[in-house]
């Protein structure tokens, strides 16, 4: 039987970029397994379809999950997309959060934490 997820890697961006919003398109390529082209292709759908909102912060993009929209699909058109994202990534300290990013060889969470030290290392402007 062929590895498979529960969620699809829209849902797992989604959960990724509300507890990262200002993590590289790499990082979310790397927490996702996915390449950078298709980490690009997937922020854009759910740009487009108004669930993420992309922000430029210098030479940096944000990002802003719609979380008051209601769920893309017939079967949790009463729920919103918050309420989905609350229940999955901030449930016990977060812990489906980090199912996101486990078993990628900690390669997700080294980029976040260069990316951090980098940032930090920047004079201000």
């Amino acid at each position: 039987m062929g590895e498979w997820s529960f969620l699809t890697n829209h849902a797992r961006a989604m959960l990724f970029i509300a507890s990262h919003p200002d993590a590289r398109l790499r990082d979310l390529a790397a927490a996702l397994d996915v390449t950078e082209r298709t980490a690009y292709g997937i922020v854009a759908d759910l740009t487009d379809a108004g669930h993420v909102v992309k922000e430029r912060d210098g030479r940096r993009n944000r990002y802003q999950i719609q979380k008051h929209l209601p769920l893309p699909d017939r079967i949790g058109r009463r729920r919103t997309i918050g309420e989905v994202l609350d229940l999955l990534g901030e449930g016990k300290g977060g812990e489906a959060l980090d199912l996101v990013v486990e078993g990628r060889g900690g390669e997700a969470r080294d980029l976040l934490a260069e990316g951090k030290a980098r940032r930090r290392s920047r004079p201000p402007r």
